[in-house]
């Protein structure tokens, strides 16, 4: 169950209103460790973003998996890729660097293409593939990586 709440303090980049859930745990489907909270209400803060978004990304990337590695090498939590982890020289597998560098990568995209669905879609297949389509890119699992976060989120 959602509701929408105008609290100034509550406005954030990816919609005009956060979304808050009751049952947040419900939605994300797993219960997570308190440091994990932490450093989510943390970056979630300083970047302005919907905690709840970021348990949704976090929920789909990596099931909350903290050693997740994908088959195109993306790693952690937040299924950095190695061009962003080497740009900073850190560690994928440090939970707080993973979420810092992730969520600042989102909060970009957020920024840039001013639209949540683009924003995961890039997050997903990349900038150039949402720059070359247009939108959200013709692929099976971006369509479905996008439409499953979103269904989290109740939209």
């Amino acid at each position: 169950t959602f509701f929408i709440s105008r609290k100034p303090s509550l406005f954030n980049k990816y919609s005009s209103f956060k979304l808050v859930s009751k049952f947040e745990s419900s939605i994300i489907g797993i219960s997570i460790s308190e440091k994990i909270q932490e450093i989510i209400n943390k970056y979630a803060e300083k970047y302005q973003i919907s905690e709840t978004l970021l348990k949704a990304l976090i929920k789909t990337e990596s099931g909350f998996n903290p050693n997740a590695v994908s088959r195109k090498g993306a790693k952690g939590l937040m299924q950095l890729m190695p061009v962003h982890t080497k740009r900073h020289n850190a560690d994928p597998f440090d939970v707080e660097t993973n979420v810092k560098i992730g969520t600042g990568h989102l909060s970009y995209l957020l920024d840039k293409y001013g639209d949540l669905r683009l924003a995961l879609a890039a997050y997903n297949a990349g900038e150039g593939a949402v720059d070359k389509y247009g939108g959200i890119p013709p692929y099976k699992e971006t369509q479905q990586y996008v439409n499953k976060i979103m269904a989290m989120l109740g939209g």
